[in-house]
């Protein structure tokens, strides 16, 4: 009798199925199953067939990288790609202070490693040990004095495991007992026998170039529970461990990005001079170099779905911008997005070469000795003849100007949807679809946004604009270039008459500034050429908010299409805006609604510009059912001439957040001068 056919998991189908194979069977034909015994078996059948086929559905999901979803799962998986997971990163901080020896013989003194600061954590009054994973030996001087300088101290406690070699256990494992260890700050080393003085320090290595049957080197897999196991050579790569070897090693567990922010520590490590004699007096106040910072959990699962394909697909050689973008999350950690694009997508084209911008994990701007690192270790990957360069983070701001209709009779009050608009709107400009290279503001999605925020609101008109940051060089001629990646839309065909008659575009806002041989304070304006694909930028004041008045004609260029301005060499002596450094802030609108950060564009929602307007629907709340009071907002950006803060009615609020700036690229010299030095801010 055959087993009738299913394909649905679902409990009553199976429990259908078995039922109607029994009836199938001459003796069950006109058997009863409801409230008899039979109908019991019957379901402790079809619930073993269900978990049995959920089981079976979940351990084919978990074989493949795409469907697995336990951790164990896809680190095994895309360990045979040979790909090695993200550790958690404990977090730095560097710090200073001196050991007073006067008085005594001492000629040096060294800070054993282990636990050598406490601090607390005052944002989560949580309490910190920081460690170094190696000893620090420093001269004593004339006066007496050992002075530790800007050592680097790593958030967790330390940690030491040994390990006997023996022969007579096959496949000896060398496994850390510890979760939470930054594989970065591990410490091997190997003593040839118990007693010995002859140690070898190994150090770890991702690959196998470069490694010979005398390299003293080890690697690192993730096993499960986050821990890690240590490989050594087989003696044709690498050193061959033998008996009675002692592997000795030393690693610090962390709390990830628990560990940030701290700037205040009290000593508490160990000190000895060089006769090993123990040191607990003059010892100084610690002082903090740098707080600490670059603390992170370990890689997700995401993450590592997302970027152990792509390291498998370069097979460690940097060709495509693709290969760039995932070799450099493996070279440097701390890297929260990265964005690469050959230089043949530039205009002019620069053949061979590849540029590449790193957001960090913490902070705006990668330092010159960390960009320097990253460029030394892509050119192990490097294929000859290609040149990479690590160009200056730039930020793509996006600023919105919102009317949220509601309706009166289901709203608590204007001050409650405007606050509960603003907190989506927060939660919108911190998540993932922002704040990376390559992402898009989607305007559909905004508005969807604030429409769904709370039942009253009706309908919101939402106007957009972009925004670059101009850090000029004060008091120095200058050139300067900002690429917005983004179409700029030409309001009115560009032309609008004033005072003088000459007919000027509105096209692009700028901040007030101003420049050598001009006294007035100064904006930025376009006039577009026949054609409406460019135009040229001059400098006006205003007479009055709307009385603006041209005072030097064609300081630079705009490329509408490109979304593109260049400027003429100008010295600018001061700024109107100040965020640490003086700016210019510079906005168009764009063409589409929808922005785009565009190769080495950081995009970003600037909340500091977002403004939320509330306006009553009277239409809805049934006040005014004509709609003859009903109140037009215009689907267009305001009029202003320049940047500014507008001026909010009762109902209007906007929000307070300070970003972070953005640079452009900059040429200097003196004006009309053949010859200039570029600069990359």
């Amino acid at each position: 009798m055959p087993l009738v056919n299913f394909s649905n998991l679902d409990f009553d189908q199976i429990k259908t199925s078995i039922k109607d194979y029994l009836r199938a069977n001459s003796n069950f034909t006109d058997y009863g199953y409801e409230g008899s015994n039979l109908s019991t078996i019957i379901d402790i059948l079809a619930y073993n067939t269900y978990i049995t086929s959920y089981n079976a559905n979940m351990v084919t999901n978990e074989v493949f990288l795409d469907g697995a979803t336990l951790r164990e799962n896809v680190v095994s998986l895309v360990r045979n790609i040979g790909y090695v997971p993200r550790s958690r990163n404990a977090a730095k901080a560097q710090v200073s202070f001196f050991v007073d020896t006067s008085g005594t013989t001492a000629v040096s003194v060294t800070l054993k490693r282990g636990i050598v600061l406490v601090s607390t954590n005052t944002f989560a009054n949580v309490s910190y040990v920081f460690s170094i994973p190696d000893d620090i030996t420093v001269p004593v001087d004339s006066n007496g004095l050992a002075l530790f300088q800007n050592i680097n101290v790593y958030e967790g406690t330390h940690v030491t495991q040994s390990f006997n070699v023996s022969s007579r256990t096959p496949n000896q494992k060398y496994i850390l007992t510890n979760s939470g260890i930054d594989t970065d700050l591990i410490t091997v080393s190997v003593r040839e026998a118990p007693g010995s003085t002859i140690t070898r320090v190994f150090k770890q290595f991702n690959s196998l170039y470069d490694v010979n049957s005398t390299s003293p080197v080890y690697f690192i897999q993730e096993i499960e529970n986050e821990r890690y196991q240590l490989l050594f050579g087989d003696g044709t790569f690498g050193i061959q461990l033998e008996e009675p070897n002692i592997v000795e090693i030393g690693y610090i567990t962390s709390s990830g990005e628990g560990g940030n922010n701290i700037e205040k520590f009290t000593f508490a490590g160990q000190l000895v001079d060089n006769n090993n004699t123990p040191i607990t007096t003059g010892i100084s106040l610690i002082t903090t170099t740098q707080k600490s910072f670059g603390g992170a959990p370990i890689e997700s699962v995401e993450s590592i779905k997302k970027n152990a394909p792509q390291i498998y697909a370069s097979q460690n050689r940097a060709v495509t911008a693709a290969d760039y973008e995932g070799l450099i999350p493996r070279i440097y950690p701390e890297a929260e997005s990265v964005s690469a694009f050959g230089g043949e997508d530039l205009t002019p084209p620069q053949y061979g070469k590849v540029f590449i911008s790193v957001k960090p994990q913490n902070g705006v701007y990668l330092s010159t000795t960390i960009k320097e690192d990253i460029s030394n270790q892509l050119r192990k990957y490097s294929v000859a003849g290609i040149i990479s360069e690590i160009v200056d983070l730039k930020y793509l701001y996006v600023e919105t100007d919102s009317y949220v209709y509601y309706n009166d009779n289901k709203a608590p009050s204007p001050s409650v949807v405007s606050s509960l608009v603003t907190n989506n709107i927060n939660a919108y400009a911190d998540s993932t679809e922002l704040n990376k290279f390559g992402a898009r503001f989607k305007y559909s999605k905004y508005q969807k946004i604030i429409d769904d925020t709370h039942v009253s609101i009706t309908s919101n008109i939402t106007t957009v604009q972009m925004r670059r940051d101009m850090e000029p060089l004060l008091n120095a001629f200058a050139e300067y270039e900002l690429c917005f990646g983004n179409r700029f839309y030409i309001k009115n065909h560009g032309h609008n008459p004033i005072s003088n008659g000459t007919i000027v575009g509105y096209n692009i806002k700028s901040s007030a500034f101003k420049v050598s041989g001009i006294a007035d304070t100064v904006y930025f304006g376009d006039t577009p050429d026949p054609g409406l694909k460019t135009g040229k930028i001059f400098l006006f004041k205003l007479n009055s908010p709307t009385e603006p008045v041209i005072v030097k004609q064609n300081i630079g260029v705009i490329d509408y299409v490109k979304g593109e301005i260049k400027l003429n060499p100008i010295k600018i002596i001061s700024t109107s805006v100040n965020r640490g450094t003086p700016l210019t802030e510079v906005s168009a609108v764009p063409y589409s609604n929808d922005v785009i950060g565009l190769q080495d564009l950081y995009l970003q929602l600037d909340t500091n510009n977002v403004v939320v307007n509330t306006v009553s629907d009277q239409i809805a709340s049934g006040d005014d059912v004509s709609g003859s009071n009903y109140i037009v907002t215009s689907s267009y950006s305001n009029g202003s001439l320049v940047r500014g803060t507008p001026v909010l009615t009762s109902q209007q609020t906007t929000q307070n957040t300070s970003t972070p700036t953005t640079n452009v690229s900059v040429t200097t010299g003196n004006a009309g001068s053949s010859s200039s030095n570029t600069y990359s801010y």
